[in-house]
């Protein structure tokens, strides 16, 4: 795959596909069709396409609803709708009875073109991941999010999907499988183990490169399942680097750092540097100026990188 996918987009199709096989699989949006394209879903399946309008803690509970009569209910929003105004009913109406719902969250972290702060999913991973039964994953690209999706409709259970906006190259390898609570080495290195998910692989990928370019070799890890977190890769990566670096579009605070956090202090503790939003909110701008403005840029990660390693 040479082109740019967004992985929104693979989502849309990969949702149609299933369904033409599966008549258990509905659809509920919150009135965001074209922008989580769910359009095409809706296109094919309209007796199957629920719109519940600007209603997401009602979606949950008829997500919710539906699953008990044996329905696979993906109910799709902004990323900030499906976290922090639905928390009390995905946290009562599908966690705790351990219901198959799939919330999908589109437009995440700072990636949300410029619809601002307010519309900047910036916690949604420290809230899903801290709700018991939850799945929590982040895929990269359109060939991980197609498997993501796939598997989404075989778990019987609650999952979150963070689905990214805007295209990305291709990743994971073609022949790619996507097995739950495991993370993808993506290269090898020995000086310090890089581990991001979602938007923010690609660039690590060329801070990597980067380093090698000082002598600095980087391994680096796409840790797409936030939830379970892949615990045996990132112990074997302290164990063979000593030293980890968290990159996420994602408050450092209950993010993937924190995972991560939680193993080594746990299993292996190892050197351990965070970066992302540093306890703030986000602005309005490009994804560009969104880099630049929380230094997020390839130069700013290899510069901080630099410094951690010393």
């Amino acid at each position: 795959m040479s082109s740019k996918i967004a992985p929104r987009e693979a989502f849309g199709r990969t949702l149609v596909n299933l369904a033409e096989k599966n008549e258990n699989i509905v659809v509920l949006d919150a009135d965001l069709a074209p922008s989580t394209k769910v359009t095409y879903f809706r296109e094919r399946f309209p007796e199957r396409f629920i719109p519940v309008g600007i209603a997401e803690q009602n979606m949950i509970g008829i997500a919710a609803g539906l699953s008990t009569l044996g329905f696979i209910p993906f109910a799709t929003t902004f990323a900030c709708f499906a976290s922090r105004r639905v928390c009390d009913q995905v946290t009562v109406s599908c966690a705790y009875p351990r219901l198959n719902v799939k919330i999908v969250g589109a437009y995440v972290g700072l990636f949300v073109g410029k619809n601002g702060a307010t519309h900047q999913a910036l916690e949604d991973i420290a809230i899903m991941r801290s709700i018991a039964n939850m799945v929590v994953i982040e895929p990269v690209d359109a060939i991980e999010t197609e498997k993501v999706v796939e598997f989404a409709c075989e778990y019987d259970g609650p999952v979150y999907l963070r689905i990214g906006r805007d295209p990305m190259p291709q990743i994971v390898p073609s022949n790619y499988s996507f097995s739950l609570g495991k993370g993808v080495l993506l290269k090898e290195g020995k000086d310090v183990t890089l581990i991001s998910s979602g938007a923010l692989v690609e660039d690590t990928l060329k801070v990597a490169d980067n380093l090698e370019k000082e002598g600095i070799s980087a391994k680096v890890i796409n840790m797409s399942c936030i939830k379970p977190i892949d615990e045996e890769i990132i112990v074997k990566a302290a164990e063979e680097t000593g030293s980890i670096v968290t990159v996420e579009n994602h408050n450092i605070i209950g993010g993937l750092g924190s995972a991560v956090a939680e193993v080594i202090s746990e299993k292996y503790p190892a050197r351990l540097k965070r970066i992302g939003i540093r306890d703030t909110f986000g602005k309005s701008g490009t994804n560009e100026e969104m880099k630049k403005k929380f230094k997020l840029t390839v130069e700013d990660i290899t510069r901080e990188i630099k410094i951690f390693l010393g």
